[in-house]
């Protein structure tokens, strides 16, 4: 069974500007991903997809292939995850003169993964053939039963009741978010059915509350390298 891990880095990002190479502890955001993905023992190929050069040739000093640029009317501000990942696929299996059997995709934006992380949704995806697996993390604070909306100047509950006075550990059930980390695809969930989750047989990785960020802020960047520093210390 032949394996791909993409990790999508285009130089757009609006929130953090050029945030893949956005230095944490003295390294672009891009390394962490690259580091850990290329520890992986079940990707048989592990690829960079992105439209800068200058992410391009960062990357590929860290050691990850960048086999091309990824084309202009996939690298705007509305072109989606999968039509970038099909392009990777298809340019990778004309390459290669062959057809991968399963696509990982493997997001720069959490740093704190590792390459256990990406081969454990891999080895699930498999194991349970289901179309899908994706890393997810707990929500504790942001569990939908504490989020509430404002109409005519009052609180309301915006989708579930919580109970007065209830701790956060003590709400259920538990809610989970995909963590903006790992997606493990079957090869035609992606190609022909255009999706990454979603289907009735996608199945959960639970990333631990200390391997799961997804960096859109500037105060995301700050938690993330307050954690770093703790795992370094360790």
């Amino acid at each position: 069974m032949k394996v791909l891990g993409i990790t999508l880095a285009r130089g757009g990002s609006k929130s953090v500007p050029y945030k893949n190479i956005r230095p944490l502890l003295g390294k672009p955001l891009i390394y962490y991903t690259i580091k850990e993905s290329l520890k992986c023992k079940l990707l048989d190929d592990y690829i960079i997809s992105t439209d800068s050069k200058k992410i391009a040739k960062i990357a590929k000093n860290f050691g990850a292939n960048v086999p091309f640029l990824r084309p202009k009317n996939i690298s705007k501000d509305n072109t989606t995850s999968v039509d970038s990942l099909k392009h990777a696929v298809k340019f990778m299996e004309k390459l290669n003169g062959l057809k991968y059997d399963f696509v990982i995709e493997i997001m720069c934006t959490n740093p704190l993964k590792i390459s256990k992380d990406i081969d454990a949704c891999v080895h699930k995806l498999i194991k349970t053939k289901a179309d899908s697996v994706i890393a997810v993390h707990q929500l504790f604070d942001h569990h939908p039963r504490r989020i509430k909306k404002i109409v005519n100047d009052r609180i309301i509950n915006f989708c579930l009741t919580e109970k007065l006075e209830t701790r956060r550990q003590d709400l259920v059930p538990f809610a989970y978010i995909r963590s903006g980390s790992i997606y493990a695809l079957k090869r035609d969930h992606l190609m022909i059915k255009n999706m990454r989750y979603g289907s009735r047989n996608s199945r959960p990785y639970i990333l631990p509350p200390n391997r799961a960020i997804n960096i859109d802020t500037e105060i995301d960047v700050l938690v993330a390298e307050n954690i770093l520093k703790k795992n370094l210390i360790k």
